[in-house]
């Protein structure tokens, strides 16, 4: 079990890095239950997470620093199979970026990427290239100790490597 401070970094699934601000105790009749209470970025949006239940979501320490050297080398040089039937890529990114694993968001981003360069993206594929970036921007800026922009440098250096552009914000 994952024990995590107040003022730790943490990673929520599909929603990117948030900070632990409080640890609360609740009682639900005669059972208490301790909770975390993560706050994203500079937003306000807050969310709960019982103690019991942070493994199975997937909430994690931010990932290593030689961990994002793997990712932005898989940027510039990975490959991702790219399904071209729309509702089975669409659950297999949406399943990847559930998992909460940073690697498996780079290859979401990528195929993604990939796709947009030959045609319009969906507007939910949109909505998922964009959140896919935002956690990759927000870990690799949090793990290296740099800012959002430096972040955002390192990966349009990789992807350049691989003949690919950083989109902006769509």
């Amino acid at each position: 079990m994952m024990n995590f401070q107040i003022g730790d970094k943490v990673v929520y699934p599909n929603q990117g890095v948030g900070t632990i601000e409080n640890i609360s105790t609740r009682s639900f009749g005669s059972a208490f239950e301790k909770f975390y209470l993560l706050r994203f970025g500079c937003s306000s949006m807050t969310v709960l997470v019982p103690f019991s239940n942070a493994a199975n979501i997937g909430l994690r320490r931010v990932t290593k620093d030689r961990e994002i050297s793997r990712i932005l080398s898989y940027l510039a040089t990975g490959w991702c199979p790219l399904n071209p039937d729309w509702k089975v890529r669409f659950k297999e990114n949406t399943d990847k970026m559930q998992s909460g694993d940073l690697l498996k968001a780079a290859e979401v981003f990528k195929v993604l990427l990939q796709l947009h360069v030959d045609k319009p993206l969906s507007f939910r594929e949109k909505k998922m290239l964009d959140r896919a970036r935002h956690m990759l921007v927000s870990e690799i800026s949090i793990a290296r100790g740099v800012p959002d922009i430096h972040a955002v440098g390192l990966m349009q250096r990789a992807l350049a490597k691989a003949g690919l552009s950083l989109p902006a914000v769509l």
